[in-house]
């Protein structure tokens, strides 16, 4: 939907989702943010065909049809799903990527069946440490460098889901029809699309994708030193007002999201002094494991002039979100409060 979704690749394509419907606890699939390393297939496989095989380190190798996987103990789940790169553009020095606002993220309940489930039926086999993911969609460019990740077992065994359903329809094409890895909490470089192989594996997958992209380095470290990218960092957006905007004095209403990836916003906060004096939001909508909360502040103001407003959350472990991000080559997790402040004008 090219005239909804702000287009920052055609091809592969990559896109984000507009402000105004991150205000929903849902986001609809039609602008659910699209992130792409490949092609997308042009057209839906055949379900009559489709097969999972599960191999590697395994006490028993398998080969699943679509029927296999909607016979076993079905799974839904809430997960808010978030590009790494989401927000790379908010920061103050320029990184390298996709010039994500705050639209590479989104809320979804997602059917499917739980990873462990068929890792148990398959065995898990002595000294299998890792687990990897592979699609059958097509690699772009001359390298031809497939998108492959791998993620720790334990990761895999505790609450990774192979979704078939997305907002209670078949998974979306552009969304990985007709299953999708879903490490829960984690980010979207963790949950591969058009799945088709899982390989166990005794140490990560090593490869372009998990050695190169998706680490956390500097401009002179050697990116395989990085941390990987794993679990969603603590944040929250504001998604109204809109940045910019000219708004009457009176009651003004700031919506927004706040999510922690594995771990549960506890509370959220808001400034609308640039950080000298914080008030505490009110949560909205439902409360779920994985998903984002809904928050809201009614914001009395009668003294025209500019304003920059900010939000701040806080987990149930006391971490609470940095004041300003920490920078980045590839600027990845960028969740700092300022970087994420939305400047108004009250006339």
């Amino acid at each position: 939907m090219d005239e909804l979704m702000r287009v920052m690749t055609p091809r592969p394509r990559n896109a984000e989702t507009p402000r105004s419907y991150l205000r929903s606890w849902i986001t609809a699939n039609k602008i659910f943010f699209d992130r792409n390393q490949g092609e997308i297939p042009e057209t839906e496989i055949d379900l009559s065909t489709y097969r999972l095989t599960i191999a590697g380190k395994v006490n028993m190798p398998l080969t699943m049809d679509f029927d296999n996987l909607l016979s076993m103990p079905k799974a839904i789940v809430a997960n808010t799903l978030e590009c790494s790169g989401n927000s790379r553009s908010l920061l103050e020095k320029k990184a390298s990527g996709n010039p994500w606002t705050i639209g590479g993220v989104g809320n979804a309940v997602w059917g499917g069946v739980m990873l462990k489930d068929l890792l148990e039926k398959a065995g898990v086999a002595s000294g299998a440490d890792h687990v990897a993911f592979e699609g059958f969609d097509k690699p772009l460019g001359k390298a031809q460098i497939k998108f492959i990740r791998s993620i720790p077992l334990d990761k895999a065994m505790s609450s990774t889901l192979l979704a078939y359903e997305m907002n209670g329809e078949p998974l979306p094409l552009k969304h990985g029809f007709p299953l999708r890895a879903l490490a829960l909490g984690w980010t979207g470089a963790n949950c591969v699309k058009w799945l088709e192989k899982i390989t166990l594996l005794e140490k990560p997958y090593e490869g372009f994708y998990m050695d190169q992209a998706y680490r956390i380095h500097q401009p002179d470290q050697d990116p395989k030193t990085g941390e990987t990218v794993t679990d969603i960092n603590i944040k929250s957006i504001i998604t109204q007002p809109e940045p910019e905007t000219v708004l009457p004095a009176g009651n003004v209403t700031i919506l927004g999201a706040a999510y922690a990836g594995e771990a549960d916003i506890e509370k959220v906060e808001v400034s609308t002094d640039g950080g000298e004096s914080w008030q505490t939001a009110t949560f909205i909508g439902p409360h779920e494991p994985y998903a984002w909360r809904h928050w809201q502040y009614v914001w009395q103001i009668d003294r025209p002039g500019s304003y920059r407003i900010l939000s701040r959350a806080t987990d149930s472990s006391g971490e609470k979100q940095p004041m300003q991000a920490s920078w980045n080559k590839l600027g990845y997790n960028n969740n700092g409060v300022l970087e994420h402040g939305v400047s108004v004008q009250i006339g």
